[in-house]
C-alpha cells in the first residue's frame, strides 16, 4: 500500500469519532421503572431456568447411579 492510501485509510475512524456525538436525553420514569421491572422478572425467569436444569441434571446422576 502507498503511504497515501495508508493515510486515507487512517482518516476513517478519525472522520467517524470526529463526527459521533453523544446523547444526554433524560428517560422518562414509566421507562425506568419498566426496565426494574423487566430485570427482576428476567432474574425470576433465569432462575427457574436454572433450577430445571440442575433438576435434570441430577434425575440423571440418580438415574446413572441407580
Amino acid at each position: 500500500m502507498t503511504k497515501s492510501v495508508k493515510a486515507r485509510l487512517a482518516l476513517i475512524p478519525a472522520a467517524l469519532v470526529a463526527t459521533v456525538g453523544t446523547a444526554h436525553a433524560e428517560i422518562p420514569a414509566g421507562v425506568t421503572a419498566a426496565l426494574d421491572s423487566l430485570s427482576a422478572d428476567a432474574l425470576t425467569v433465569a432462575g427457574i431456568v436454572l433450577a430445571a436444569v440442575v433438576a435434570v441434571y441430577a434425575f440423571k446422576f440418580i438415574r446413572k447411579g441407580l
